[in-house]
């Protein structure tokens, strides 16, 4: 499809923060395509494999992690993109990257972390992903971090709208590499986040289903589900009620990736470039008002039935006692730290509690169970309620 005006061109990126001398040739790729190849091959992204979406430490295989769940992401983003005329390849790198940083336990630990962490500055799980980027993962000889495009950080920084009140770890980089952190992203960071909310509203009622939490007659409450699992039943009134469940998902995407793209089609019109966008002011890349208070509906039935049932808060708080646990044996003994991290703990704050705050958050379920264990020398029970 031909590139639309209005989108991201990584001929005309605003570079990197450092500058890169490059030996040869390392393969036709533009900016983008290296940034999105950078994140694949990322141990932070790797680390994902680990880390909860919806369910702590499932023992279950077929539950979703924040890895299965950011490449489901990038598979309708790249779809949403290529049918706007976007960048694919910004806008798959920032499905792929948009949920690095999170802590392990998901919401639980990113909790535990921002009351550890209310004397040195807090934590948020968004800078903490740019952090990790820019500065923690640091595979190259001649600087720290990946060194992202402009136009990547700043859809990874935005991807929810302006920022004017940044917290330590994003004003860090903001001060070293400027984000315009008080306008609108791109287009294709505008598409990345909406691509997330498509994906994690449809999908975590899959999983809902499949661990018993939701029940189908409870959805079926929501009018405008009851009509699509109604057409289900038409089409396929023979199939297993599996099937049919998971046929009604992929019923849901379409229907909501279909309106996003109408919606959005008609918001664009006039915008002749990427400065347009920025400098529009306001949310383009949006469902239509009927689809955006269908999904408030869901996302309301969704924290009351599934993230809020009464299992998943015992749960969560178990997680939460593992991770403040954690910090404060790592902050007092820190030669319980791993060597290569002892060895880079600062003497002074905030700076030593953001150091051991860095380890935490890279850290996957698995891993900081097992670390629990280790130091305080009994495995925490009730971790895994599927």
């Amino acid at each position: 499809m031909q590139r639309a005006p209005y989108a991201s061109d990584p001929a005309a990126s605003r570079g990197r923060e450092f500058t890169e001398e490059r030996e040869g040739s390392r393969g036709p790729r533009s900016e983008f395509q290296r940034d999105r190849d950078r994140i694949v091959h990322s141990i932070a992204f790797r680390r994902l494999r680990s880390k909860t979406q919806v369910f702590i430490a499932p023992d279950g295989d077929h539950y979703r992690t924040r890895l299965t769940h950011s490449l489901e992401v990038a598979q309708i983003g790249r779809v949403l993109a290529r049918e706007l005329g976007l960048d694919e390849d910004l806008t798959e790198a920032l499905c792929l990257g948009h949920d690095i940083g999170h802590p392990p336990f998901g919401h639980a630990g990113e909790t535990a972390l921002e009351e550890a962490m209310a004397h040195a500055g807090g934590y948020d799980h968004n800078a903490q992903g740019l952090r990790t980027l820019a500065r923690l993962e640091s595979p190259y000889c001649d600087h720290d971090g990946l060194n992202l495009t402009w136009e990547m950080l700043e859809g990874l920084a935005k991807h929810n709208g302006p920022i004017f009140e940044p917290g330590w770890a994003l004003a860090e980089i903001d001060r070293a590499f400027p984000l315009d952190l008080h306008s609108w992203p791109s287009l294709e960071a505008q598409v990345a986040a909406i691509a997330d909310d498509i994906a994690y509203d449809n999908h975590d009622i899959d999983d809902g289903l499949r661990a018993g939490f939701l029940d189908l007659d409870d959805l079926l409450a929501l009018d405008w589900l009851a009509d699509q699992w109604r057409a289900v039943e038409r089409r396929f009134p023979h199939a297993p009620r599996d099937r049919q469940l998971r046929e009604l998902v992929r019923t849901q995407i379409g229907l909501m990736a279909n309106d996003l793209l109408t919606h959005t089609r008609e918001q664009v019109k006039g915008m002749a470039s990427v400065d347009d966008i920025r400098a529009a002011g306001r949310q383009l890349a949006a469902f239509s008002p009927e689809m955006r208070e269908q999904e408030r509906v869901l996302k309301r039935f969704m924290y009351d039935r599934l993230y809020y049932h009464e299992d998943q808060l015992e749960t969560a708080q178990r997680a939460h006692d593992v991770i403040s646990k954690l910090f404060t044996v790592y902050h007092r003994e820190p030669a319980h730290m791993p060597a290569e991290w002892l060895a880079t703990l600062p003497e002074a704050e905030p700076r030593r509690s953001r150091h051991v705050a860095d380890f935490i958050a890279g850290m996957t379920d698995r891993y900081a169970i097992t670390q629990c264990a280790r130091i305080y020398g009994e495995m925490p029970e009730g971790l895994s309620n599927v």
